[in-house]
């Protein structure tokens, strides 16, 4: 049969439309899920630590190592931003060993590692040489113990300290002697360190203003444990007084050598030698020492960082971990300041700074020293460093005295902020 090729065509048409209609169409897509961005990652900004983490002094370096890690772990709780970047602050520890050769190979090695800033050195004798290394390299430092006048007499920009001076330190210690002790003959030693001996040619200057004898000078070392041959020489001239230029380590060995001798001076001690492993050094021969320290008492820091440090290192601070936490702090706030962790950047912010630490307001005048520094002078008391006065101002004042100088205003105490530090009052009972 045969059907016209029009009439086959429209069939074959109506045939594939049928079988088109019956056909299900597939679902579309489903529509892509948005991938959120990446959350950027925080910006790594290196700060340096030095102190002796081994050694005779190693509590001391551990102590202030201690206040500056909770110090940048309290930064990055908080998810800082600079420069609309977040911000990871991490330490870089290093162990100058007291050292002044050890501290420059260090210094150098926080350098090439490109820290943006450093707390340290501790010593005196290791913080002078070090500033040089530090000021080459454009990298503020700021150290929390250090006290010979000669760090920030070098005329380096970038160098600071957030503790007082010996030529602060010195008299305060002096002077006390004269009020309390009265002596007419004062016998003086020191290690050999630019700490020890710096401190102690205070003290010697200071007697020696006010008309007392000092017996010619007498030396040790950082490391000398037999103090007899000393002791016995100056047992014979009769000193009513002795002070001592050195840390504890040596200081103790001194103080118990110096009563096995029968040797009934007044004992006196800068910062070095005020903690309370005198009591551990020396046994009872420690009780009734005086010694002075370039700040306030460590009983007197802020509430979060005694807290903050009991929490996380599950003990007492010794002596100035406050102030290398608050120099941790100051480097953080200028960065913050300047919206940069560029050194040549934050650095002027730095040295303007206006701000209320663990240890009391801290402004810098243009040597890099802490303005109007207090001094406090210790005890040992059963077995314990006990506050007896605080120097401000040239004054001698009783720690009522000094908390009702320091009070603030009903009005304002509401407004202070939480880290400012309240008035030293005597320490807890352990």
């Amino acid at each position: 049969m045969n059907f016209p090729a029009k009439a086959l065509s429209l069939s074959v048409a109506a045939a594939v439309l049928m079988m088109a209609c019956g056909k299900e169409e597939p679902p579309p897509p489903p529509p892509q899920a948005q991938t959120p961005p990446p959350a950027p990652q925080p910006v790594t900004v290196k700060i340096g630590h030095v102190g002796p983490l081994t050694g005779g002094i190693a509590h001391f370096g551990k102590d202030n190592e201690n206040g500056v890690r909770l110090a940048l772990d309290e930064a990055n709780a908080a998810g800082i931003k600079i420069g609309g970047q977040p911000v990871k602050f991490e330490m870089v520890p290093e162990d100058d060993q007291a050292d002044p050769k050890v501290g420059n190979t260090v210094a150098q090695k926080l350098v090439d590692a490109k820290v943006a800033g450093v707390v340290g050195h501790l010593n005196s004798g290791t913080s002078i040489p070090a500033s040089s290394i530090y000021n080459g390299a454009g990298i503020p430092m700021i150290s929390g113990a250090s006290t010979n006048p000669a760090l920030t007499e070098q005329g380096f920009k970038g160098v600071f300290r957030v503790v007082g001076r010996d030529d602060q330190q010195g008299p305060a210690i002096a002077n006390y002697l004269l009020a309390t002790a009265k002596p007419k003959t004062v016998a003086v030693i020191d290690d050999a360190t630019a700490y020890g001996e710096g401190l102690a040619n205070e003290v010697e200057k200071t007697l020696k203003a006010a008309g007392i004898k000092v017996l010619p000078r007498e030396k040790g070392t950082d490391k000398t444990a037999d103090w007899k041959a000393v002791l016995t020489k100056i047992k014979g001239k009769k000193p009513d007084a002795v002070f001592y230029g050195g840390m504890d380590a040596t200081a103790g060995p001194l103080l118990k050598q110096a009563r096995e001798l029968k040797i009934g001076a007044v004992f006196s001690f800068g910062d070095g030698g005020c903690t309370d492993k005198m009591a551990e050094l020396a046994g009872a021969a420690a009780e009734g020492l005086v010694c002075s320290q370039a700040g306030i008492p460590v009983q007197a820091a802020g509430k979060q960082f005694l807290e903050g440090y009991k929490a996380k290192f599950n003990m007492d601070p010794i002596i100035y971990s406050p102030f290398t936490y608050d120099a941790a702090k100051l480097l953080v706030a200028a960065m913050q300041k300047a919206d940069s962790a560029d050194p040549a950047k934050y650095l002027p912010a730095l040295a303007a700074i206006d701000y209320n630490g663990a240890t009391g307001n801290i402004q810098f005048d243009e040597k890099g020293d802490r303005k109007d520094a207090e001094m406090t002078i210790f005890t040992m008391k059963e077995g314990k460093i006990t506050p007896l006065a605080i120097i401000k101002g040239g004054k001698s004042l009783t720690l009522d005295e000094y908390a009702a100088l320091a009070a603030p205003a009903p009005a304002a105490e509401a407004a202070k902020p939480a880290e400012a530090a309240p008035a030293p009052a005597a320490p807890a009972q352990k």
